[in-house]
């Protein structure tokens, strides 16, 4: 069975290093932990650390993080959906909004469950994902901040994740401006202006984050010590928190070049036996995990003398060359992966998640 591991210590060097950069900068952050798709094992080891705050986009997650750690204030990062608004007021302290009929639901919820709940705003700035428009935004905050049990806490926005559209000085400063204006018009405080996620981080790094920016919201970074601004590891960070295992279930020295008449794989692709032409056998070896549990584009072979030949449903097939290192059937073989890599494989039911 193929399995994951995420490395505790490794863990925690990623997440002091972030806490030490974030407090010197007067930055409260808090941790998005929907990659670990509510992995009861993996949130118990991540609670360990000194985390005050827990990002999620499923409240079924927020649900097992209440369960595990009542104390720690949860967030739940996505417009409601109007048939989950009793369990987010339940599970979630603070939820991301963008609609006035979304937000008035959640007051009713939480005027039933006699809770206050917590609303961000999020404001749309370039990446066309969710976000209030802002010529709208004064005319939205005036008819959110009377609704009873609702309290806002902050604005917010969203960048990076859709199209791609990186932070800036500007963007973040317009941002932070809203803040201010907000506050001036309405006469009431807006404690968080939540504009950083991971690929903000470098602007931190280059002094060109506004000082008004005062909340991030971390989950690539921390887990996997990308920098996701530039597309590459930080090199003071450890890149090798989660390593995948997969099995080797049949090794068979085989030609190269498929035979027979071609149709389309799984996956709909086709492939010009022409362009496959080649004399040479190799050995070959099938994996026991598959397009099922990930995309071969989201992970890397740690071994770089072997390659992925292909995937069907439930199996990849490595081409191991002349097998040099004398792999066996029953060795396991090491890939590491992306940020979306990662969220496929740990929400896999049929990948064993392991703490080291």
């Amino acid at each position: 069975m193929a399995f994951v591991t995420m490395n505790k210590q490794k863990l925690k060097d990623n997440f002091d290093y972030l806490d030490e950069l974030f407090s010197k900068n007067g930055i409260n952050w808090a941790v998005v932990s929907k990659v670990l798709c509510g992995n009861r094992t993996l949130l118990e080891a991540l609670f360990e650390l000194n985390i005050h705050q827990i990002c999620d986009s499923r409240v079924t997650n927020l649900k097992v993080v209440k369960q595990l750690n009542p104390k720690v204030e949860t967030l739940y990062i996505k417009p409601p959906a109007k048939r989950s608004i009793a369990s987010i007021v339940r599970y979630a302290d603070i939820s991301f909004n963008t609609e006035l009929a979304t937000i008035q639901m959640l007051s009713d919820e939480a005027v039933k469950q006699g809770k206050r709940h917590g609303v961000i705003v999020m404001i749309e700035m370039g990446e066309l994902r969710e976000g209030v428009m802002r010529d709208n935004l004064m005319d939205f905050y005036e008819k959110v901040f009377n609704l009873p049990n609702i309290d806002i806490v902050g604005i917010g926005t969203n960048l990076s994740c859709l199209y791609g559209v990186l932070p800036n000085h500007d963007k973040l400063i317009q941002l932070s401006l809203y803040e201010q204006l907000i506050e001036a018009r309405f006469n009431r405080s807006i404690p968080l202006v939540s504009g950083g996620s991971s690929v903000t981080i470098p602007l931190i790094h280059n002094n060109l984050l506004p000082v008004g920016i005062n909340h991030f919201r971390v989950g690539e970074t921390l887990f996997l010590g990308t920098d996701v601004y530039h597309d590459k590891p930080f090199e003071n960070m450890h890149n090798d928190v989660f390593i995948l295992y997969a099995e080797i279930i049949e090794l068979i020295n085989k030609p190269n070049t498929p035979m027979g008449d071609m149709g389309t794989n799984v996956e709909g692709k086709s492939f010009e036996t022409a362009e496959m032409q080649t004399p040479e056998t190799s050995c070959r070896a099938i994996l026991d995990i598959g397009l099922l549990d990930v995309e071969q584009k989201h992970i890397q072979l740690s071994d770089t003398d072997i390659e992925i030949a292909g995937a069907s449903s439930d199996m990849i097939v490595l081409d191991l060359g002349q097998n040099r290192r004398n792999y066996k059937v029953g060795d396991l073989v090491e890939f590491s992966m992306d940020y979306m890599g990662l969220l496929r494989i740990l929400n896999s039911k049929y990948v064993e998640k392991k703490v080291v």
